[in-house]
């Protein structure tokens, strides 16, 4: 359980360092769709080998593909989504900035899905210490952004 934390950690730091890389592809290349896709076909090479190196690669059976609910199906157009916004919204406000919206609303909204366990998630009421939390992370995100 505790290499799930070393991955988190490793993925906290990918997100801070991603957008400037994918930005600084897009400027590079004069063509940030070109990037963004660019990105999105490193990534998939990235879990395609790892998938077969691992022996965890497999192709889903027609019932599973027909279990799964209709939003969960949208992830990669969000993945887009993060993508897009790390090519264009991150050069101009820059990283902390960036990084600091990024995570807030996430918080925010994180607490929304667990507190109705939308998603998938378990439900975990969305307490007033939760909800202080994230007011706090509201504050902390205006001081990086204004200073």
């Amino acid at each position: 359980m505790l290499y799930l934390y070393g991955l988190t950690i490793a993925a906290g730091l990918a997100n801070a360092i991603q957008p400037g890389q994918n930005a600084t592809l897009a400027k590079s290349l004069t063509l940030p769709i070109t990037a963004g896709l660019i990105t999105l076909l490193v990534s998939t090479t990235v879990l395609l080998v790892g998938g077969l190196a691992t022996g965890k690669l497999e192709v889903p059976t027609v019932q599973q593909v027909a279990a799964v609910p209709w939003w969960a199906w949208l992830g990669g157009f969000l993945s887009a989504l993060v993508i897009l916004a790390q090519l264009f919204a991150s050069p101009a406000i820059g990283a902390a900035s960036f990084l600091g919206i990024i995570v807030t609303v996430g918080v925010l909204a994180s607490i929304v899905l667990d507190h109705y366990g939308w998603v998938g998630f378990q439900e975990h009421p969305a307490s007033a210490w939760r909800i202080l939390g994230a007011v706090l992370m509201i504050g902390g995100v205006a001081l990086v952004a204004l200073f």
